[in-house]
């Protein structure tokens, strides 16, 4: 798991925002996010720094994008 901002979590997201790479994303209810990728591998990041309103805005873009998304918080 990695730990980092939401800034930086969103500019590591930033490549692979689509359905071509990314296949799903789960938010847990501790905040945590995991990403799973068309080519089988997955990532999880803890983002420290925000609240429910910027994680549900990043749910959002995610299913603009065209990715599946599941909450749980």
């Amino acid at each position: 798991m990695k730990t980092c901002s939401l800034l930086d979590f969103i500019e590591e997201l930033k490549p692979w925002l689509d359905r071509d790479h990314i296949r799903r994303a789960e938010l847990d209810d501790r905040g945590r996010f995991t990403l799973y990728f068309n080519d089988g591998m997955k990532n999880v990041y803890a983002v420290e720094d925000c609240n429910a309103v910027q994680l549900n805005g990043v749910l959002k873009t995610l299913r603009e994008k065209g990715v599946e998304v599941e909450a749980r918080i």
